[in-house]
């Protein structure tokens, strides 16, 4: 059996107009994750974090592991008196 290794990612790294759609598609009255950054912060500085956040996504994509903050989620259910 021959295994075959590829130097190329399956799955290439995002580009900078992918994270600016992202952004984009934020929705701004959402609460904020565990780092506490509202959606509206980084919709209003999107073209200061932009570079930023880019290079952030990626090196972790490089690395193939994700930051354990990114695996957590809080979920809470809210009651209406109504």
């Amino acid at each position: 059996m021959t295994e075959t290794q590829t130097t190329k990612p399956l799955v290439p790294e995002s580009s900078a107009s992918e994270v600016e759609m992202a952004i984009e598609m934020l929705k701004r009255h959402k609460s904020p994750g565990i780092d506490q950054i509202q959606a509206k912060l980084i919709k209003v500085g999107r073209k200061t974090f932009l570079c930023e956040i880019h290079k952030l996504i990626n090196s972790d994509w490089n690395k193939e592991e994700l930051p354990e903050e990114w695996k957590e989620s809080s979920f809470y259910l809210i009651i209406s008196g109504r």
